[in-house]
């Protein structure tokens, strides 16, 4: 794993020691009234989930909404995955303005960005620990998207959110260059991570080999729709071949070395049917509407595919050397020599295993985009529109995996910033304007 020190971690600052007093009076004031000694009951389970359970599989629900969980939540679900996204549909409906305001009154003295970065902080944990309080289960909790690029925050605010919960919160962290070094240092500190974003095989690789996050996932539903809405074949089975090759290299890690931790999540469920082809993976997440789904229309019987490897047929695709869809399932020599590299030289900061990864050919899996292909891209929502970003792909600057993972940030920006606008305006209605 990557060995940092907190004296070659460069940042953006603003942000709040983890041992400060404000800190402290801000982790007290978010678990006012939660009552988190007392177990919840729970449904008892149904022989379809436990069927499911067998085949190795953990079940978690992919939503933050509390009547959403509750029409499904049983004892076989262990787990709840929030975001930005989620959060700020919760936000946006005026659940947390008087919190918000409350929450104000603490911070009047730091600059209006970093007050509503905090403000922003304590939202996700407040509503992270009313899911342990109502679920009694592990749940995931979002950093602010601020912080993708920056080590030193998402150490420090993923050191906070871990001492609010400790026993349940899990700490997203974005796969990014500075997530990955941040990941490697909370591992040491055996804070929990779930690596978010992923959408490959070599990314999950990479992260396990030399981070140790406690998750990896891959979005397998975005993989399939970006492959068919941009008519560039069907799509079908390209994210769960992607899963299940990701899978078995997260496996192997964890057979070999005693320290590996990593399990891997199948995320991005769009129907029932999915659920089905990737059984028996580490972690299944699944959004309430998919959940469902698998209730009216279940299996015969469930089956672990953890082995399975499945055909693409390629012959009804664009040219797989214009798309590389390789680089989804497989781990190249490059790669390999890459976290060999890492492992016996590990990186200072995040540029230096940018570098390295150029070094070793692999160009496409941290790529520099100039700040228009960013804009564009934050336009483009969730699933890129491949026209725009085929010739980087082609020639190699670019892979379908970094390019959702950054779109998937881009995403969580915007509902971030929607989120941080909503922040704002609650201030400005009980202080009159707050900017300065």
């Amino acid at each position: 794993m990557f060995a940092l020190s907190s004296d070659n971690i460069p940042s953006i600052g603003n942000f709040i020691h983890p041992h400060s007093p404000l800190a402290d009076d801000l982790q007290d004031f978010v678990r006012q009234d939660i009552d988190l000694e007392t177990p919840p009951e729970a449904a008892r389970g149904e022989s379809l989930w436990e069927e499911l359970r067998e085949q190795g599989s953990e079940l978690w629900l992919d939503t933050g909404d509390v009547q959403a969980i509750e029409s499904l939540w049983n004892e076989d679900f262990s787990g709840l995955t929030t975001n930005n996204s989620l959060l700020n549909d919760q936000v946006q409906r005026g659940v947390y303005d008087d919190l918000i305001r409350r929450t104000d009154r603490m911070l009047q003295e730091l600059p209006l960005s970093q007050r509503v970065r905090e403000i922003a902080f304590v939202l996700n944990a407040r509503h992270g620990l009313r899911l342990v309080q109502r679920f009694g289960c592990r749940v995931s909790v979002e950093l602010h998207t601020d912080f993708a690029f920056d080590c030193a925050a998402t150490i420090a605010n993923a050191r906070r959110l871990h001492g609010i919960c400790p026993n349940h919160f899990v700490v997203k962290v974005p796969l990014t260059p500075a997530g990955l070094l941040a990941t490697g240092m909370l591992r040491q500190e055996e804070i929990p991570v779930n690596m978010t974003l992923g959408f490959s095989a070599r990314q999950n690789y990479l992260a396990t080999a030399l981070a140790n996050p406690s998750f990896v996932n891959i979005f397998l539903g975005r993989l399939n729709s970006y492959v068919s809405d941009n008519q560039l074949g069907d799509g079908y089975l390209v994210g769960e071949k992607a899963t299940l090759a990701s899978q078995r290299e997260v496996s192997v890690f964890a057979r070999a070395l005693p320290e590996s931790q990593t399990r891997q999540i199948a995320a991005s469920l769009r129907d029932a049917e999915q659920v089905e082809r990737v059984a028996g993976v580490d972690v299944i997440t699944m959004p309430p509407s998919v959940a469902k789904q698998v209730r009216q229309q279940p299996p015969a019987s469930w089956n672990s595919r953890r082995n399975e490897e499945y055909t693409i047929d390629q012959t009804t695709y664009v040219s797989d050397a214009t798309l590389h869809l390789d680089t989804l399932w497989s781990i190249s020599a490059e790669v390999q020599k890459l976290v060999e590299t890492m492992i016996l030289e590990p990186p200072k900061n995040a540029e230096e295993l940018v570098q390295a990864a150029r070094k070793q050919g692999v160009t496409d899996l941290f790529p520099q985009l100039s700040r228009e292909e960013v804009a564009e891209l934050a336009n483009e929502s969730k699933i890129p529109r491949h026209a725009n970003w085929q010739e980087k792909i082609a020639q190699g600057d670019l892979a379908i995996d970094s390019l959702l993972t950054l779109a998937g940030l881009a995403h969580f920006a915007g509902s971030q910033q929607a989120l941080d606008e909503r922040i704002e305006s609650s201030i400005a209605q009980d202080y009159g304007s707050a900017k300065k």
